[in-house]
């Protein structure tokens, strides 16, 4: 296998002089998996086809196992891509469909067969060899199209999208499958996705990007506890994050060393307490973002103490068994919160909105950057 490194990497295309990367930087270590992730049109995308050669770079530099490859042909990178769609042969089975690159390379047939056997059975695939495409389920289609990859043997794993086809159980039992194959290969592994969820479970390390531009990168709790703007804050985690625009003020004597957290119309307020306590009483009258994963929400019916908690309206839940995602509302700011299952009042109902002081986040509302531990200040 082999380290990927992409120095300044850009892509503007010159019909339109649409930058579509901006100078990225990318070390992808020997037998990593790092996962490129954002919305539709940030990116991701034309960077993996760049690693494959399938995208001309405009600048900068790219590295595959220390060649630089920038100007070589996808066939010379020795790489291997498995795309969104399965891109099989229907009228090929499933042994002529993952032999298929190997018979063009005039492989001995040997070899051939003992590569394809290698990967039917670590995906599972040995007693369908002999089946054609249209006699698969979408899930073994898709490994038939994993497995033509891995009898390869190449340095580095592309995978663009491959899960978004498939239905919700699926897309779970390939993430499984995917995430065994790479322990078991420790293949050098590049995966792009739209799906943050995808992203937090396969990857070591994630790319966050938005319109071209690396917004964060580091290991998926690194980026869920400790987002560095609030793009990736809002984008890491299901559901998102709650972000709510307001000031911080001084409160000489409270319980958070005096420091207190308002919306913009005063109808919430909470402490600031945590490492965001270090440097909230610098921001004091500064425009800022508080931010608090809804984990760190309890939203419950009134009661004798509430404590720091704010009064407000009950406009949503969802039960989902284990769990109960809440939505409630404080004057103009709606505040979701995800608790163990428990008895809540019916909607338009009131309720109190308590906040852990100790978890919130602080963001520059300005700039969008994260303040504070976040930043490591």
């Amino acid at each position: 296998m082999a380290r990927v490194t992409l120095e300044g990497v850009r892509k503007v295309y010159a019909d339109s002089g649409f930058v579509a990367v901006h100078d990225l930087d990318l070390d992808v270590r020997d037998g990593e998996f790092v996962v490129l992730v954002g919305p539709s049109g940030c990116g991701k995308s034309t960077t993996l086809r760049m690693i494959a050669g399938l995208e001309s770079i405009t600048a900068g530099r790219l590295s595959i196992g220390g060649r630089l490859v920038n100007n070589l042909p996808p066939k010379e990178r020795d790489i291997a891509m498995v795309f969104q769609g399965y891109a099989l042969y229907p009228h090929m089975t499933v042994f002529e469909n993952m032999a298929f690159a190997l018979t063009l390379r005039k492989q001995p047939r040997r070899d051939i067969e003992a590569r394809v056997d290698r990967a039917a059975d670590i995906l599972g695939l040995t007693s369908v060899l002999d089946r054609r495409p249209r006699q698969l389920s979408g899930g073994q289609r898709q490994r038939v199209a994993i497995g033509r990859a891995i009898v390869r043997d190449p340095q580095v794993f592309l995978f663009d999208e491959p899960l978004s086809n498939l239905d919700a159980q699926f897309r779970l039992e390939m993430r499984r499958e995917i995430a065994m194959l790479h322990r078991q290969l420790g293949a050098t592994t590049i995966y792009v996705t739209h799906d943050q969820v995808e992203a937090m479970t396969l990857g070591d390390r994630i790319v966050v990007l938005d319109a071209g531009h690396v917004q964060q990168i580091g290991a998926p709790l690194d980026l869920y506890d400790h987002p560095a703007n609030r793009f990736v804050a809002a984008f890491i985690g299901s559901p998102a994050m709650n972000l709510i625009d307001g000031e911080l003020a001084a409160a000489p004597g409270g319980p958070d060393d005096g420091v207190v957290f308002r919306s913009l119309d005063g109808a919430l307020r909470t402490p600031v307490g945590g490492p965001a306590r270090a440097v909230a009483k610098s921001w004091a009258g500064k425009p800022v973002t508080l931010g608090v994963r809804p984990e760190h929400v309890i939203v419950a019916a009134p009661g004798g103490a509430d404590g720091d908690a704010t009064r407000g309206t009950l406009q949503g839940v969802e039960p989902l068994g284990y769990e109960v995602i809440a939505r409630a509302s404080a004057g103009a700011v709606i505040v979701t919160a995800r608790m163990v299952t428990a008895a809540l009042p019916r909607p338009d109902a009131p309720v109190t909105i308590h906040l852990d002081a100790a978890r919130v986040q602080l963001f520059d509302r300005t700039t969008g950057l994260a303040i504070g531990a976040a930043q490591g200040v």
